[in-house]
């Protein structure tokens, strides 16, 4: 069962109103004082011409004018659409989504359930199944095709991405040739580029390199995609107490002050670039000094952030839904829900990685795709909350009723019992003796059978015959045959 995606949340308030104003300041005095190393020749010129600072060798003061500015400028609603309005993402206020994520390099076959390296027929078949899964909300391309030359893989993702899936469409890319191609393939698809800045099908990121840089390559990613006017997340990447400070209430300091960086250049740009800030901070293992994505501190830190950028009108890109085990288990289980719990509770509004990734986000599997997509159904009924009205408080139902009897056979209890309760279609809520005549399967096991059918059975709309082989002559480089992307 589906719960409406884009539900209004915010009820988590890691912090009070006077530490929201601490962090604010905190981020202006590092913005403005410490600075950021900017490493693009293009971002320097920019920042300068419109009255920054320069500190040293490529770092940049950021005046606290020139950041308002750009937060006023930046839109605090971005409309990421989907092929079909049905997946439309209103990105704004407290609303929230949920999605895949990653850069994976590894999946657990689901046949062996060995670990093999990702392909970019695996890109198009978990596009397929996020395609059925009613709770994963748009699909952020989750895997790099190991067995294609980095020149070829921007494109062959977003094409496996767009060809699975009318749901939104998000990735990172790898070169400036590829995220031009991939933008000429998202055109194409939509109607041309004006079509395409109209109603944005696909959308990008730009990560940031903490502590407190802007690297060249990526920021030169980020100019292009703000030229077109095209969506794009610009994520911090702190690790806690190995690339900022070990607190989270510092972390949160770095990670606004990365983020609200690039913000300025792509309004500098642009202005008025739909900009979603960004967050996939997490904290390190203490006993490795190595990331960690399981971690409740990680929910925590990513909820903080969903705070401040309310504060700031922004919308965000968050992390939550991952897990540092290697396996679908009740590890998985229990790291997944906190953190998905946390993030969604706290109305981050894109939050990706929450379906999928294992093993620090190096893994996935089929599986867990599914078993994940039954955890979000859950989160998301809890951001629903409780409907208080006249028919849901059902004092004429108690009335009649009364002492002693049931409401088992109530019209009340049938208008409400589908719509009031979170059917799973993963968890067994079976008594022992049925369970055990079904085969006795344990969560995994039934999830790998749903996620078999689904990719036996369903039909993703995939793209008209015509337009598909226009696409394949401009890009001859396109891996996936006919055959495989054919509905």
């Amino acid at each position: 069962m589906a719960e409406q995606p884009g539900l209004p949340s915010g009820a988590y308030r890691p912090f009070s109103e006077e530490e929201v104003r601490r962090i604010e300041e905190g981020v202006m005095w590092v913005l403005e004082n410490v600075g950021i190393q900017v490493n693009s020749e293009q971002a320097r010129e920019l920042l300068l011409s419109a009255g920054a600072k320069k500190k040293g060798k490529n770092v940049i003061l950021f005046p606290e004018k020139l950041v308002r500015w750009a937060i006023d400028e930046a839109p605090s609603k971005v409309v990421l659409y989907g092929r079909e309005d049905r997946h439309n993402l209103t990105l704004e206020d407290a609303r929230v989504y949920f999605g895949t994520g990653g850069t994976v390099l590894y999946t657990l076959d689901l046949e062996t359930g060995q670990r093999r390296p990702t392909t970019v027929v695996d890109i198009a078949q978990v596009g397929k199944l996020v395609d059925a899964l009613e709770n994963v909300h748009f699909y952020l391309l989750p895997l790099y095709p190991n067995e294609l030359p980095k020149e070829q893989v921007d494109v062959n993702r977003f094409y496996a991405g767009l060809t699975s899936t009318t749901k939104h469409i998000m990735g990172g890319i790898y070169t400036m040739e590829g995220l031009r191609e991939a933008i000429e393939l998202a055109e194409m698809i939509a109607g041309g580029a004006e079509a395409l800045r109209e109603r944005p099908i696909v959308s990008f990121i730009t990560c940031t390199v903490a502590p407190l840089r802007l690297d060249a390559l990526y920021t030169d990613f980020l100019i292009e995609i703000a030229k077109r006017g095209l969506p794009v997340a610009i994520p911090s990447e702190v690790l806690a107490g190995v690339t900022g400070p070990m607190t989270i209430a510092g972390s949160t300091v770095v990670q606004l002050a990365e983020t609200l960086a690039g913000l300025v250049v792509a309004q500098l740009v642009n202005p008025g670039t739909p900009v979603i800030l960004g967050t996939v901070s997490t904290v390190m293992d203490p006993r490795r000094a190595g990331y960690l994505s399981g971690a409740i501190e990680m929910g925590l830190m990513q909820a903080g952030v969903a705070q401040m950028a309310q504060y700031y009108q922004l919308p965000l890109y968050a992390t939550a839904g991952m897990s540092d085990s290697k396996l679908p288990d009740a590890q998985a289980g229990y790291e997944k829900a906190l953190t998905a719990l946390l993030v969604g509770m706290a109305g981050a509004n894109f939050i990706h990685d929450a379906a999928g990734p294992l093993e620090f986000c190096t893994t996935v599997a089929y599986e867990q795709y599914v078993i994940d997509d039954e955890i979000l159904g859950m989160v998301m009924r809890a951001i629903r909350g409780v409907e208080v009205t006249d028919d849901t408080l059902a004092l004429e139902v108690i009335d009649q009723v009364g002492p002693g009897g049931h409401f088992l056979t109530h019209p009340h209890t049938l208008k409400y019992m589908r719509t009031e309760l979170f059917l799973p279609k993963v968890s067994d809520r079976d008594l022992r003796e049925r369970w055990e005549a079904k085969g006795g399967l344990d969560t995994r096991e039934r999830a790998r059978a749903i996620a078999r059918r689904l990719l036996r059975e369903h039909r993703p709309k995939g793209l008209p015959q015509d337009l598909d082989r226009k696409i394949r002559k401009r890009f001859p480089h396109i891996a996936l045959s006919e055959e495989e992307v054919r509905p």
